[in-house]
């Protein structure tokens, strides 16, 4: 694999969008250092009068404006090399100014609840503080949970501490880890590594399949003492925090930032289990086409549909891109051609580079889009899942003020699979091959799969692992890996568990983001809803301005603007109607050829 430094520059991130040089960033660094230690000095003024009330949050809001550049700077260097040293002390520096701003507005919170709460609302019907509005009623609903000033001090102090067993896994997953060689389907000696796994997973090839799941999990088996003990610590701390703010449990206090009752998490748990037996025709279907005596996990990746050329490079996926979002306006296609052009994706796998992919926006630049592209139709739509997530950030940064521009993680996925969704409708749109529609069905199945079923089940996972702890379960490799196990057993009924997948729960990073995970399903179900009625009517007015929202609002309302209502189930039952339907269609297309 090359390293960084080997890699062509066309294809990489532009970070002078962000800093000139290295120097700038140095200077806005010393900058930072400079506001954050004059933050202190707005303690005790807040309440004094509206004036004060909206200096003192244009003041937090403009250091943290700025840190969060500093910030991402940091962190998308280290993203593109890990293993660099330089780029290991800029994000460990980075952190620690994170750390030292969260210290130095722990009083903002508790000053604000200390404040007669008529007064405050009093000051918020004052136009000049109207943007802050959401932001100041947000806090008092947080009323209860909120701790002494001194509390929040040590606690804003621990923030370093708390992303710990984050740091941990990540240093051991992508720097300290190889994987031995394998023999690929050619009969060639080849690397395994996090990014070609996934295609090796996906190989028509059983011999190649099993050797790469073997051989990559069976690396994770060895440590997986210490994944165990790096998770527990995550849980742990998770625990920790919800208790020490009076919540019943580490997933309500999760979920409670963006205003999402805890029965939204379980109903959707609930109704995917509804629909498992679904899933075990879709697992019996794929079974019959392998041609396997017996289904094991490490099957469930691979194509159905044989002898289909389905490669679709990097500037051949751009293009499929910009066709499939078409519905969405001349404006959106635009603003993809900016992507391509100025360098806000940074494409292909190197030494060190953070595996999987992501989007992270960063206020008064432009997106920025880690991809490590392998040829595959997966990574096409890996690139229109990332770009969707890529405009929502765009949408809501130019159109919201600081304070508002960032969105919750709740309808986080809601844009990203849009993309997919519409992809999909397009491809199904222009192809009349049968088996080639087939493999594209195929390919949507798949996505719900791995989307609304395997994400539920992660979520589920992280449920019982936060419960047995809560309970007195030790967190141990046996106790994690039982538990996984079962969970496995249960979604995947007709499919053979085998003994290195139990091991799957170490791989996921998210999981060190306790409960973020579900809102991958209830995101996919959300954009099956969306992406029909912008198919069906033309018409993608609501969902724009669904984009534009930002954090400017509590997530569930945000995406009524968009015509989903998670807190009714009917998004997440019509998502499974979708599925069914789709294998309805899939199995009569495998009948006629």
């Amino acid at each position: 694999m090359k390293p960084r430094c080997e890699a062509d520059p066309k294809f990489l991130w532009d970070f002078t969008h962000m800093f000139e040089s290295q120097k700038a960033w140095e200077t806005a660094y010393a900058e930072c250092e400079t506001a954050i230690g004059a933050l202190a000095s707005l303690a005790g003024t807040l309440c004094e009068s509206a004036q004060t009330f909206r200096a003192g949050l244009d003041t937090v809001n403009a250091t943290m404006q700025k840190l969060e550049l500093v910030y991402l700077y940091a962190m998308l260097h280290f993203s593109s090399d890990n293993s660099d040293p330089e780029h290991q002390a800029m994000q460990g520096r980075a952190t620690n100014l994170i750390v030292a701003a969260n210290t130095a507005v722990a009083f903002l919170e508790p000053e604000i609840l200390s404040c007669d709460e008529a007064t405050i609302r009093s000051y918020l019907d004052c136009p000049e503080l109207a943007v802050y509005r959401h932001t100041v009623e947000n806090i008092l609903r947080g009323r209860a949970h909120m701790l002494s000033k001194e509390q929040e001090t040590m606690l804003a102090a621990m923030t370093d501490v708390r992303g710990n067993a984050s740091n941990i896994f990540e240093m051991l997953h992508h720097v300290d880890m190889s994987f031995p060689p394998m023999i690929d389907e050619e009969g060639n000696e080849a690397p395994l590594t996090h990014g070609n796994f996934g295609v090796y997973r996906e190989s028509s090839d059983t011999r190649v399949r099993h050797e790469a799941f073997a051989k990559y999990f069976g690396e994770f088996k060895k440590y997986i003492n210490t994944f165990a003990a790096t998770y527990a610590a995550s849980v742990k701390t998770d625990t920790f925090f919800s208790n020490v703010r009076g919540f019943d449990n580490a997933c309500e206090a999760a979920l409670f930032d963006s205003n999402v009752p805890v029965e939204v998490y379980d109903r959707l748990i609930d109704t995917v289990h509804e629909s498992l037996g679904t899933m075990k025709r879709y697992l019996a279907v794929r079974q019959k086409m392998l041609g396997l005596e017996t289904l094991s996990t490490y099957d469930l990746y691979c194509p159905m549909i044989g002898d289909i050329d389905m490669k679709v490079d990097y500037e051949q996926a751009k293009a499929l891109v910009k066709k499939a979002t078409a519905p969405l306006g001349e404006e959106y296609a635009k603003l993809l051609d900016r992507a391509y052009s100025e360098h806000w994706i940074d494409v292909y796998e190197n030494k060190g580079k953070t595996t999987g992919a992501f989007s992270c926006g960063v206020f008064g630049v432009h997106p920025y889009v880690l991809l490590n592209y392998t040829d595959t139709l997966d990574d096409a739509f890996t690139l229109a899942h990332e770009l969707g997530h890529a405009m929502h950030s765009y949408y809501s940064d130019t159109t919201q003020p600081y304070v508002n521009h960032d969105y919750k993680i709740m309808v986080a996925e809601v844009a990203s699979t849009v993309n997919e969704v519409l992809m999909t409708k397009y491809l199904l749109s222009v192809e009349t091959d049968k088996k080639r529609r087939a493999y594209i069905l195929n390919n949507f199945l798949e996505s719900f799969r791995t989307t609304i079923f395997r994400q539920t089940l992660f979520a589920e996972f992280e449920r019982i692992a936060h419960d047995m702890y809560q309970s007195g379960t030790p967190l141990t490799a046996q106790t994690l890996s039982d538990a996984y196990r079962k969970l496995n057993e249960l979604y995947y009924e007709g499919a053979e568990v085998g003994e290195l997948h139990q091991y799957e729960w170490a791989v996921i990073p998210h999981f060190y983001n306790a409960f973020y995970v579900y809102q991958y399903a209830t995101g996919f179900s959300s954009a099956v809803a969306i992406a029909d009625h912008i198919w069906e009517t033309g018409d993608a007015s609501d969902y724009l301005a669904f984009l534009k929202t930002g954090g400017s609002d509590y997530p569930l309302e945000e995406l009524k603007i968009a015509g989903v209502d998670l807190t009714k189930p009917d998004t997440v039952k019509n998502a499974m109607k979708v599925f069914a339907e789709c294998l309805d269609e899939f199995e009569q297309l495998l009948k006629e050829i």
